[in-house]
């Protein structure tokens, strides 16, 4: 299969970049730094496996993300999937069951999909999807959570599992977290994180950037008191509008740079952390990597969608196997057209042109 680029060689060699950076994280950690270096032999694994399937003229992304819950116990101001009703305060109809979820995580391992990212709602309201997640080693499992519900419990699973790797909500420092989250949210995790790291538990924060805590995020007082809370991996999510209210407030392609950046310096500057950035890591690329080019989301109900910010589906995991789900018509289309590659204006080319999107859809 023709890949612009080779892709899948782009995408293994960034998947190694982040388990060596991993692996760098971790030395004053056996526990951790052991299993990174065993994780790292699966995924040298898993991207023969997608070679090798490649070269039979099928592209399998080495990433998916999973939304295993549609419920939240949070309602933060500005937020995307509430606005979207894809975050709700009970669970939609038709959820995935545990033993479907189980047979998503076996199918993926088949064609080697070493990565995926754990979202909601609020994920670890689905302790039973988690646990079940913890069997699969040969995959890695950043969990994307609030922070809020992490209990004795998930502490232990987390120290007995790693490759379930929580990456907890931040927003800056105490008061940007709880204007957007909520009073005392702040508070909550910061005891989760001295808890994970007393525990030496390796994890991350996932930051929503926008034009007003931007520069905040990325100096050198706040990062420097994350590194100190046992913090290891920061992902930097740019912010995508709720509606056209908010749209003022995502991030400009000035300030995408000013991000893209800074990264390069922090980077080197801070050697023991990870610093992952989304879209922007995706400019070498070649365009999005939605669809099934470098991934694509499953939706609470089973449904194959591009991404989390392009809700739209005519798959369903419940009657067909991932990598059929990987064929759908869909993402056929989106990959043959030019709209991955799409100029866009920040946080998601395919929000933008949703209404493109549904044209494809119909």
């Amino acid at each position: 299969m023709n890949q612009e680029f080779n892709l899948n060689e782009y995408l293994s060699e960034g998947i190694d970049n982040i388990v060596k950076g991993a692996f760098q994280a971790t030395l004053t950690n056996p526990r951790e730094s052991a299993f990174i270096a065993k994780f790292s032999i699966d995924s040298k694994k898993a991207a023969s496996l997608r070679k090798k399937i490649e070269m039979e003229g099928e592209h399998i992304p080495p990433f998916l993300i999973a939304s295993i819950t549609s419920k939240c116990n949070l309602h933060c101001k500005g937020c995307y999937a509430r606005a979207n009703h894809t975050c709700i305060d009970t669970d939609m109809e038709d959820l995935l069951e545990v033993s479907d979820w189980e047979a998503v995580f076996f199918q993926a391992a088949q064609i080697g999909i070493s990565f995926i990212l754990i979202a909601g709602g609020e994920p670890l309201m689905r302790r039973d999807v988690i646990r079940t997640a913890a069997d699969f080693k040969n995959i890695l499992f950043p969990i994307f959570t609030n922070g809020t519900i992490i209990d004795r419990e998930y502490l232990q699973l987390f120290h007995q599992n790693r490759n379930l790797l929580p990456v907890l909500s931040l927003e800056g420092d105490e008061k940007t977290t709880e204007e957007r989250r909520g009073e005392g949210v702040a508070q909550v995790l910061a005891v989760a994180m001295a808890s994970m790291k007393k525990k030496g538990i390796f994890y991350g924060v996932s930051i929503t950037v926008t034009k007003n805590n931007l520069k905040m995020v990325t100096e050198e007082n706040f990062l420097k008191s994350i590194c100190e809370s046992g913090c290891k991996l920061v992902f930097y999510i740019e912010y995508v509008p709720a509606d056209e209210k908010s749209v003022e407030i995502a991030p400009t392609e000035e300030e995408r740079s000013y991000l893209e950046q800074k990264l390069l310096e922090l980077r080197v500057k801070y050697s023991d952390m990870i610093f992952i950035s989304f879209p922007g890591d995706e400019k070498g690329t070649g365009g999005c990597l939605a669809a099934g080019r470098g991934f694509f989301h499953i939706n609470p109900a089973g449904g194959a969608e591009p991404c989390p910010f392009s809700p739209y589906s005519d798959s369903s995991l419940k009657t067909m196997s991932l990598r059929d789900a990987l064929k759908s018509p869909l993402f056929r289309k989106l990959k043959d057209s030019q709209l991955l590659k799409s100029e866009h204006t920040g946080g998601c080319v395919l929000f933008e042109q949703r209404e493109s999107v549904k044209d494809f859809l119909n």
